[in-house]
């Protein structure tokens, strides 16, 4: 009987164990990165509101970020108690920031863009900040991403035209060496993609930050207000969607890569935690 019983006792524990690793773990990282393992960057308080960050040419020598409701573009090195800014604006709100050759794009939230020399980053103030509005559709924006290349996209968190639509609907504009801005082509996120890989018949996706990776050419676009990050192909054909540990983002917003395909994201302050900037290094 005993034998009998130490038998069924471990068949139990065996089939325990089969079923924890057939299991699929909620939180698992894109391929080439450990989300579990980030080197963090605490901001000041003066970007405990941040959102975008982008590089220059991918350079890490400085980033380039920017505040909810400031019109200033803020520069430091990753590390350094201090940063610097550069005001354009008296206020507004912004949500990302690009750049592309000699300018910084700067997107506010009603889809109004602003272009800046990036000559004048470094000055107190610059009174040359070139503004473009009714190039986008009446909606709410957050994401937005630029090349080297001058190819400027721009991806609705809330627009009227997707009200009613599967989908999140983006546009491209090309830069200009004079900071001017022209209608190029658009784009779109198919919705029912992403809810078919989480397996749910409904997600409100309303993405905060667009970046693409300059070794696989991948999309990688973020929806704080469900802590996701989905990857699709140059073609915006969706790859895969993560869950992302909110102990980690606490409000994702901003999301960038550097030349060696380093992914970096920020995150807005969220009591008790500062406002941050987690960076994830890229292993083959």
């Amino acid at each position: 009987m005993k034998k009998i019983i130490a038998s069924s006792l471990a068949l139990v524990a065996g089939t325990s164990v089969l079923l924890a690793c057939m299991q699929k773990p909620e939180y698992i990282s894109p391929q080439g990165y450990d989300f579990n393992k980030p080197v963090k960057y605490n901001m000041p308080p003066e970007l405990n509101e941040i959102s975008g960050i982008g590089f220059s040419k991918g350079n890490t020598d400085r980033i380039f970020a920017e505040s909810d409701e400031t019109g200033r573009v803020f520069y430091f090195k990753l590390g350094d108690k201090k940063v610097n800014s550069t005001l354009f604006k008296q206020n507004g709100d912004f949500e990302d920031i690009a750049l592309s050759g000699n300018q910084v794009i700067m997107l506010q939230s009603k889809g109004v863009l602003f272009t800046i020399p990036l000559t004048e980053i470094g000055k107190p103030q610059t009174n040359l900040a070139q503004r473009s509005k009714n190039l986008l559709p009446e909606g709410e924006y957050e994401g937005m991403y630029a090349n080297d290349a001058g190819q400027v996209y721009v991806l609705c968190k809330h627009c009227t035209t997707d009200k009613t639509s599967k989908k999140s609907s983006g546009f491209i504009f090309q830069l200009g060496a004079d900071g001017s801005l022209n209608p190029s082509g658009n784009f779109s996120i198919n919705v029912k993609h992403i809810e078919d890989l989480l397996e749910v018949d409904k997600v409100n996706f309303h993405p905060s930050a667009l970046a693409q990776s300059p070794l696989s050419h991948d999309w990688y676009i973020l929806s704080s207000v469900n802590r996701i990050l989905v990857v699709a192909d140059n073609k915006w054909k969706i790859r895969q969607v993560y869950k992302l540990n909110p102990n980690l983002f606490s409000q994702p917003e901003g999301m960038t890569f550097d030349s060696q395909n380093n992914l970096y994201i920020s995150n807005e302050a969220h009591t008790p935690v500062a406002g941050n900037i987690l960076k994830f290094n890229y292993k083959k």
